[in-house]
């Protein structure tokens, strides 16, 4: 006998992959929280995606450029395993990802562009 959920649905959750700032990542999250709870404010977690090909790369060095100039303390994380990626739900690479939330894809930003982006989000 087959049994079918036509009721409720599911609220959607993601595995999100581990955090360069130590937070716990390994647990699964609601879409609506940040990767570190415990900060309220500010960044934690920079990730590049790409598919390291020379835009990608070209795009991780831009945020790393950024971030050492806005003189954050946050390691830029570069993600190339396409399994980790799609987690994200990025089809166009490269893509930024600030505390578990995209906030770019599909383009390589120059490092001025990278810290405009990150102070609005800081």
């Amino acid at each position: 006998m087959a049994l079918f959920n036509f009721g409720k649905k599911k609220k959607e959750e993601k595995k999100i992959t581990d955090c360069a700032c130590g937070c716990s990542a390994s647990e699964t999250v609601n879409n609506s929280n940040d990767c570190c709870p415990e900060v309220k404010e500010g960044i934690c977690c920079i990730k590049v995606l790409g598919a390291g090909c020379k835009s990608c790369h070209e795009q991780y060095e831009n945020t790393k450029e950024a971030v050492k100039a806005m003189g954050l303390p946050v390691e830029v994380e570069y993600i190339t395993d396409m399994q980790k990626v799609m987690t994200y739900g990025v089809m166009s690479m490269p893509a930024i990802v600030v505390n578990e939330k995209v906030v770019s894809m599909g383009k390589v930003l120059k490092p001025s562009k990278v810290e405009k982006l990150l102070r609005q989000l800081n």
